[in-house]
């Protein structure tokens, strides 16, 4: 039996939609422009530059010293929709592996369009990274210090092919 499987919450989320989903023409325009970065955590720039910019696309846009901790590298990906993708590394500190953990990062989902996640899924295979496809739309995956990524073909506001009630 699939974990969760005996699990029924269907009347709990309908009390939650009822309670705090208003429909798309009630709901006020968001206060936020969009995701300006994420950060995440690398052990190694050269290689975390070459897994994300070489391996899956993503143009390295910049790179400095991290303003909060002198001699850490502070860089940034280019993916897509004025968004960017951010990395530090910080030498000296034992920060150990990258771990799924709750109340932390569960996974990064990155939509791109059908064509490139195709061509993505090759090169990841190529390049010998392991990845798990589910509903022939997500394409999930380790990045170089274990973070979990999904490449999702899906656009902007979907999710496999339903609208998720975004405003574009």
């Amino acid at each position: 039996m699939a974990h969760g499987a005996d699990i029924d919450r269907t009347d709990e989320w309908d009390r939650m939609r009822a309670r705090h989903l208003r429909p798309a023409e009630e709901r006020p325009e968001s206060a936020a422009r969009g995701v300006h970065h994420i950060a995440l955590l690398a052990t190694d720039v050269d290689a975390t530059i070459g897994f994300y910019q070489e391996l899956l696309e993503f143009p390295l846009t910049e790179l400095f010293e991290n303003r909060d901790y002198t001699g850490s590298t502070h860089f940034f990906f280019d993916i897509g929709n004025g968004n960017a993708l951010a990395f530090f590394d910080f030498p000296g500190l034992d920060l150990g592996p990258y771990g799924e953990v709750l109340g932390g990062l569960h996974h990064l989902a990155i939509s791109v369009p059908g064509d490139k996640w195709e061509h993505l899924r090759v090169k990841l295979a190529d390049a010998g990274v392991e990845t798990h496809i589910m509903s022939g739309s997500s394409m999930y995956f380790n990045g170089p210090d274990g973070e979990r990524l999904e490449l999702i073909a899906d656009r902007l506001g979907e999710m496999y092919g339903s609208s998720v009630g975004l405003k574009h």
